[in-house]
This record gives C-alpha cells, structure tokens and sequence, in this order.
C-alpha cells in the first residue's frame, strides 16, 4: 500500500509538473514576439528613413545594430547559460527584448510634428511655412524660409534615430538567449526521432509572428505618423507619394507591450523539463548525480571547448556557407518591401499587406513540413545535408524569371527625359533648370511633383513654370505650365495635378506575378529550415552543441547579418537620382531611385551570393558523406574485434 501510494503521489506530481511541450508553447510565443518585431522593423524601413531623413545606409547600420546587440553576447550566453537556469535566463533576454522595443517608439514622443514642403499644404501652426512652388515673385524667398526655418527646426535635426538604433541593440542582446538555450533545451529533454518535429513546430509558429507582424506594419502605413495630433484630411499627401510617413511608431508600442508579456511565466517553469523521466535517464544519466559546478570551474573548459569546436572541418565549412547564404536572406528579407514599393509603384500599406499574407504563410508550411519530412523519414544527418541543398538549388531556379519582371522610370523632366521632345542630347536630360523655367527662380533642393498632361513628371510646379493654381489640397491644378507647352500642347491643356504620374497598367500585373513567384521560391527555400539548423547540432560533440550554436549564430551576425544591409544600403545610396534636402542643409531621404539600376543590383547580387553559398553547401555534403563512411567501415572494424549488439534507430542517427 505504501508503495502505492508513492506511485500516486509521483504519477500527480508528473500530472502537476510543465511539461516539454508546455515549455515548447511558450518558447514558440516568445519566437512569435520576436518575430513580429523584427518583420515589423523590417517593413518599417523606408518609413524611418522618411521620418529622419537619412540615407538608405544609415538605416542598414539601425537594422544590423540587432545584430550588433546579439553578438556582444552570444557567445556568453550560449556557453555559461546551459549551466544555470534556462528558462529563467531566456525569460530575462524576452524581457530584455521589450523594454528595447519600446524605446524604439520614443524619438516620436520626443520630436516634434512631422513636416513637409508642399505648395498644398495649410496648417494653423505659426511654426509652419509653405514653400512656393509655382513660377512667380513669390519663389525668390524661398531659399530666405528655409534658412529662416532651420533655427527652428533645430531639434529635428539631431540625429534622433540613435534612439532607435540603441532600443534595436537592447533588443538583440535580449535574443541571444532565446535560440541557443532553447533549441538546446529541447534537444537535451526530448526523443531524438521527436527533436526535429519539436524545432520545425517551434519555428513554424515563431513564422506567424512576421504574418501579424507584416500585416501590423501595413496598418501603420496607412495611418499618418501625427495620427491622433492632424487632422487627416489636412494632410495633402498620399501613401504613394515619396514624403508620406506612416504612424511607424505605434507597432513598436503594440509589440513591446507583447514581448513582455511573453517574457513573465518563463521565470515559473523548473530548471529541467524532461519529455520522459526514463528517457531522461538513457540519455542523460549524469543527471542522476548533479553537481554544481563555479563560474570559474565552467571558465576553465571553455578555452578547450572552444578549441575542440574549431578544429572541426565540417563545422567550419558550414560555418563560411551559412555566412554566404545569410548575407543574401538578410539583404533579401530588409530590402524586399522597399524594393516592391519603388520597382512596382506600390504603396508601403499595399505592399506589406501582400508580403503578410503569401510570403510569410509559404515559409511557415515550409518549415512545418520540413520538420515533419525530417520526422517522417527519420532522415540522417547525410540525408539531411542532401535535402537541404536540392531544395535550395530549386529555389535559386525559381528567382531567375525575376530579371524580366521590371518597370522602366517614371518620366521625370530633366532627370529621365529631357524637358522638350524635340531635344536628342541624352545629356541634356540631366538639369532642371531649362530655357522655359529659367526666370522663375525654382530651388532644386524642391520635391514636390505634379503630373503634367503630357504624361511627363515635374518635381515641382514651379520646374513645369506654371503660373497659375485652381482649387485647394489635393484637388489644386496649375494652369501655364510653360515646360508642358514645350510638347507641342496648346495653352488649354498646358495643366497638371499634384503627385507622380502612374506607372503603366502592365507594372500592377508584374507585381502580382512577383508575389507568385517569390511565395513559392520561399516555399520551397523554407523545406531545407529544420535540417539547416540541425545539422549545426549533429556535426559536433553532444556536449558543445549549445556552443556550436552560439558560435554559429555569433558569426552569422558579425559577417553576415551586420554588414549586409549597411553595404547594401550604400550601394542603393548610389542609384538615387533626387535626394530630399534637410533644413539646415545636407542630404535627406532619396526621393527618386533609378529603378533599373536598382533592381539589376538587388536581383544580381544576392543570387550571385546564394549561387556561390550552394557551392560550399555541396562541398559540406561531400565531407559529411565521406565522414559516414569513415565511420561505417571504422564501427566494422570495431565489431570484428569486440562483437556488440548495435541500435539500428542510433546508428542510423550517427549518419
């Protein structure tokens, strides 16, 4: 009877205890946290760009300072945390995570209300003025409101994007516990054949994060950044136009306050979560005997772990592929929403709304079925590194149509296309100052386009030399337009509206069959995750692999996720055609791209990276194959010596 009841008391015990998959469900919602910030951040972009006014290589230093954040302690955390406890260590990076996130939303309390030059704007505000833009007197002060306006906007031009730039650091320190310790964590408490499934749901549903994550950033984008402070139907700017900034800050508000309520109930779970009490014991019967070891006894085995890990030549092969291909996602996956909205015309709400919902649902039944495919078939680690390379070979096949999906460049006068029609001199396409808007006095610091009826894109009424405006905000026409008259128009039709031109009704279609294409290039990119990640694990000692992974993510960021997108966004740097000017001087954001130049650089350059990285990714396959068979003939000569019964479920785990 006693020993019954005892049997009782541990089966309720057994009942009351988290379990393995509790712990999962609650990673897995930290993972969704995560990702939806970052995916946020990601659509996010051009938006900060437009509210800071800074160059495109300035936001890739903001988006790699997570990376920079990360790497200050991946390495640390990864090594000293699977010593101590897990849980409460990731519940502390989550929290981490949040108190960055929020304070990636201060600059927009601390600055002032957005503005914008615009011959349409009206506002009540003293500290306001409007630039005009029309061909008269009036544009001779120009210059004069400007500099008259540059003491007062004085604050604005403090680089208050630093701001950002810290709460993204703070938010990768705070990441750098959740992967390493968690993935580690569930491969040392679950049934081998069980870890790839586990790893493959956790990561299917952390991809739900950048759906809502997307989606989140496409509702901001539609709202404007003063929503709440200006009245919207004062703001005479549309989402399309290159001005436009959306309420970029309130994602950062919504998804802060998430990832600290994620972060609270991991501080309540036990130091170990064991899937199975005897399976626990098989595998890891040093847990029968625990003994706490001192920081300075835990010190002492890194230097040769370390070393250990290093000396590994798969693990380093696949440390300079994995470096390669994640230069090309992380160029791929910042730059993507930019590149739609200037390529295909879209508008930033449009777009992050169509990435949302067929990008990110596409990767996730990737990786769920990657993990089931590992599970199912119980693949070795050879089977594996096979998997992963012809689902990537596939995937590379599947963006070369990308190339004959293009728009050509609004007609911009003076910029793309020469003021007259009847000028040949391919030269003198490039200024804005031409004979019929010579007198007029028009700052070339000036974006504010009008589409003339010629079809033709002025950056400014005043470079079209209208001299005349009808109607009020968005709906004011220009009448006179001098440039226009210079087509061989009569004086009648020598008008024309606020905003660019529109593109031509092909470029829409073009944009939906991208979105196809991309959807099942990343389905098919997405199969290789789970073995992407396991074989980091299974191509080291059992007891480094929480340092592989560290290491691995540690160098990932320093060479691949940091300089990615600050170099990528220099070399955008160079395809800007019109730069927006800041008050007191200096460039701003770019206000029109050579889309062209552009896209032969985006496109070109991350599939010359992916192409290179599947060379190295064969070259790793080659080894691991040969490894097998070193393995295979010595595990022979083994038996022949010393006869033993042999696991075939643990041999085929060794390939």
């Amino acid at each position: 009877m006693e020993y019954s009841g005892s049997n009782q008391k541990t089966s309720q015990a057994k009942c009351c205890s988290p379990t393995l998959k509790i712990f999962i469900g609650l990673l897995a919602f930290c993972y969704f946290t995560k990702s939806l910030t970052g995916a946020y951040t990601k659509s996010t972009i051009i938006q900060i760009e437009r509210r800071f006014e800074i160059p495109s290589s300035t936001v890739g230093i903001i988006d790699g300072s997570f990376e920079m954040g990360n790497l200050l302690v991946i390495t640390v955390v990864s090594y000293f945390g699977t010593k101590f406890h897990r849980p409460k260590i990731i519940g502390a990076g989550v929290l981490l995570m949040g108190i960055g996130t929020l304070l990636m939303a201060l600059p927009h309390v601390i600055m002032g209300r957005y503005k914008y030059s615009s011959i349409a704007a009206h506002t009540n505000d003293s500290d306001d003025f409007t630039v005009s833009s029309t061909c008269s007197s009036d544009t001779q002060n120009t210059v004069q409101q400007l500099v008259s306006g540059c003491q007062k906007g004085e604050a604005e031009s403090k680089p208050m994007w630093v701001i950002v730039l810290c709460g993204n650091i703070l938010r990768g320190i705070g990441e750098a516990s959740i992967s390493p310790l968690g993935m580690s964590f569930i491969d040392d408490n679950a049934r081998p054949e069980n870890s790839a499934f586990y790893i493959g749901c956790l990561h299917t549903l952390g991809v739900i994060g950048p759906i809502f994550g997307y989606l989140l950033g496409s509702l901001c984008a539609s709202l404007y950044v003063d929503i709440g402070l200006v009245n919207q139907e004062s703001v005479n700017i549309t989402p399309q136009d290159s001005r436009w900034v959306g309420a970029w800050w309130l994602g950062y508000v919504v998804s802060g306050l998430l990832t600290l309520l994620a972060a609270l109930p991991l501080w309540f779970l036990p130091r170990a979560l064991p899937e199975n009490s005897q399976i626990s014991k098989i595998q890891h019967p040093s847990n029968q005997h625990k003994h706490t070891f001192s920081i300075t006894e835990i010190a002492k085995g890194f230097g040769p772990s370390l070393k250990h890990l290093l000396t590994n030549r798969i693990y380093l092969l696949y440390l300079v592929y994995s470096v390669l291909a994640f230069h090309a996602f992380t160029i791929a996956i910042t730059y993507t929403p930019k590149y739609l909205e200037l390529q295909f015309g879209q508008s930033a709400s449009k777009t992050n709304f169509l990435i949302g919902v067929t990008f990110i649902p596409a990767v996730a039944l990737g990786m769920f079925l990657s993990g089931w495919i590992m599970k199912r078939f119980k693949l070795s680690l050879l089977a594996s590194a096979r998997l992963m390379f012809f689902t990537y070979i596939i995937s590379l096949g599947c963006t070369i149509p990308y190339f004959a999906l293009s728009c050509a460049n609004i007609d911009v006068a003076g910029v793309t296309v020469p003021y007259q029609r009847s000028i040949e001199d391919q030269a003198t396409r490039h200024g804005l100052l031409t004979s019929c808007n010579a007198d007029c006095g028009c700052p070339n610091s000036q974006w504010d386009p009008v589409c003339g009826q010629n079809g033709v894109t002025y950056i400014s009424p005043c470079h079209a030399g209208c001299s005349s405006t009808q109607g009020t905000g968005q709906n004011m026409t220009f009448h006179g337009c001098t440039c226009i008259q210079s087509w061989g128009l009569t004086y009648g039709n020598s008008s024309a509206v606020l905003g660019q031109c529109s593109r031509e009704s092909s470029c829409t279609k073009m944009f939906y069959i991208y979105l196809a294409l991309q959807s099942l290039a990343f389905f098919v990119y997405s199969l290789g995750t789970v073995p992407f990640f396991l074989i980091s694990l299974r191509i080291v000692d059992p007891a480094l692999k929480s340092l592989s992974v560290g290491i691995f993510l540690l160098v990932l960021r320093v060479f691949g996720g940091i300089p990615a997108p600050i170099c990528f966004g220099a070399l955008i740097d160079t395809t800007c055609l019109i730069w927006g000017q800041k008050k007191c001087g200096g460039n701003g954001a770019c206000r029109m791209y050579d889309t062209e130049t552009f896209r032969y650089l985006f496109l070109g350059l991350v599939s010359s990276l992916r192409a290179l990285s599947y060379t190295l990714l064969w070259m790793v396959t080659t080894q691991i194959k040969r490894k097998v068979k070193n393995d295979k003939q010595m595990s022979k000569d083994i038996e022949l010596q010393h006869p033993v019964l042999c696991d075939p479920e643990q041999e085929n785990m060794l390939k």
